[in-house]
């Protein structure tokens, strides 16, 4: 399944904000571990294997 690369986010700019604060106030260490844990949370929302892998090529480009 071809991923959507267009704005999908009807307020990018809170999505940002809110990510920035989930953040703040955590070591280094324990900011890597949110972004895995949201990861692993997107991907099993999204599910689907192929569609993740599609995700992973276009994060390594």
């Amino acid at each position: 399944m071809p991923l959507n690369q267009t704005n999908n986010l009807s307020d990018p700019d809170a999505f940002y904000t809110e990510l920035l604060a989930a953040h703040r106030g955590l070591s280094e260490a324990d900011s890597h571990a949110l972004n895995v844990r949201l990861l692993l949370i997107l991907a099993n929302h999204v599910g689907d294997l192929e569609t993740l892998r599609n995700a992973l090529a276009l994060a390594r480009k």
